[in-house]
This record gives structure tokens, sequence and C-alpha cells, in this order.
């Protein structure tokens, strides 16, 4: 039976690796597929990217020779948006659309110009830090461990970039389901969250758990279970119509 594979994308200044452990939680017939960006883990001798739709178009050139079969995007902040972009550049390519779209910890694509206020030009070490600390997510060891700084805020400066230089354009909305995941005291507002419903012609949802930018690992369970139950609906369905065919 073919599994449904998971693309994973990660949050700003993060590499794949932040989804490793979800691997252990998820059922046989789901595929976890952690997607690296080019300029860490990996591919740290890659350039850095900051045009938003040029890297979703590389990314999903990377990976559709191995979608096989049906396949959902999973994206965290910076990933959501990614994740987003990757969605219409799998079908510029040719390929199908994912059976569902989830969208964790950010503004909508429509909804973003006072939500990435700034973010356009290069960041100085010293706001990007000043970001880290409002995210909450990051001890104040590691932000005054200069050595690990100046690894990740290169990586982090780039990543801020690619929000605040991206714009929204004119196109055929997704069919596909979109589930958005929020934080109660995170930066999106209800209304930001709420706004990835216009990217879509097919059913919307929203999942609010406590915690700020970092609920995703606050509550990494719950995210687990949402995105496997939403996903369950369309294994079952893509089983069923195997089981047709034989």
């Amino acid at each position: 039976m073919t599994k449904l594979t998971l693309l994973c994308l990660p949050y700003s200044g993060a590499s794949a690796m932040v989804y490793s452990r979800w691997r252990r939680q998820l059922p046989p017939w789901l595929h976890l597929q952690p997607v690296e960006l080019p300029g860490r883990g990996a591919r740290y001798d890659e350039p850095l990217q900051t045009d938003m739709r040029a890297l979703a178009l590389q990314l999903a050139r990377e990976h559709k020779p191995s979608l096989h079969g049906p396949y959902a995007l999973f994206g965290h902040s910076l990933g959501a948006l990614l994740a987003c972009e990757m969605a219409h550049a799998f079908r510029a390519l040719g390929a199908a659309e994912p059976v569902a779209l989830f969208a964790s910890g950010t503004a909508a694509p429509t909804m973003r110009s006072d939500y990435d206020r700034g973010f356009a030009e290069p960041q100085s070490d010293e706001q990007l830090i000043e970001q880290l600390r409002t995210f909450q997510g990051t001890s104040e060891d590691v932000l005054a461990n200069q050595e690990l700084m100046s690894l990740t805020l290169p990586i982090l400066r780039a990543d801020f970039m690619l929000c605040g230089r991206f714009r929204p354009m004119q196109r055929p909305l997704l069919k596909c389901p979109v589930h958005v995941l929020g934080g109660k005291e995170d930066k999106a507002t209800t209304e930001q969250l709420i706004g990835w419903s216009q990217e879509t012609l097919g059913s919307f949802s929203v999942d609010m758990m406590t915690g700020g930018h970092f609920f995703i690992h606050e509550h990494e369970a719950k995210v687990i279970r949402i995105i496997k139950n939403h996903l369950e609906v369309h294994h079952r369905r893509h089983a069923q119509l195997a089981a047709q065919v034989y």
C-alpha cells in the first residue's frame, strides 16, 4: 500500500532536524519527509536564499521525483509560507496538489504587511537577537554564545528576508483543504490566521493552542495528532480506491 508522504518545512533559522522526533510518533502509513533548506544541515555549503518563490520552485523540483503517491505539506512560521508556495510550484510542474496543507504559527500570505514590517532589509545582529527573545524559544545562554550565534544569525537574517520580501500574487486558488495551527500567545492574530482561508477553494480549519511561537514543541503530541486525524480521512479513501482497483 502506498504511504502518504508528509513534507515538513522548518521555521526561520532551523534545519529539517526539528522534525526528526516526529518520526517515532507517526503511524506506519504516514511517511515523514523533512525538507532541508539550502545553507543549513546537510546543505550547509549551499548559498542561502532570499526569494521565496524561487526557493519553493527549487525544492519542488528536487522532491517531485520522489512523490509516488499522495502527499501533504506542513510548515511552521516561514515554513508555512514556503509550504504554500511549494503547493503552487508542484502544480506548476505538473504534479498533483497536496491532499492537505498545514500552515502553522504565522499570518496568511495576504495579511503580512504588518506582520513582516521591516524584514525586507537585512537585520543587524542585535535586531535578530532581539527578535529571538520575543519568540521566547532561545535561552539567554545560547544567545550569549558568540560562536553559535555566528553560525545561526546569517541563516536567520536570510530567512527573515525571505518573509519580508514575499508579496502575494494573483493566481488560481488551491483546491486542497488548508488546516491552520496557532498559539494563543503568539504574534499572529486570529484574523491573520483565518486569512489562510483565502488561499483555497477547499475546506478550512483552525486549531488554537496555549503558548507562544513555539507551541509546536510545547504541544508536539497534540500537533501530530491533529495532522494524523486530518490525513487519516485521505489515507482511508486512498486505500479504498486501491482495493477497488485490485
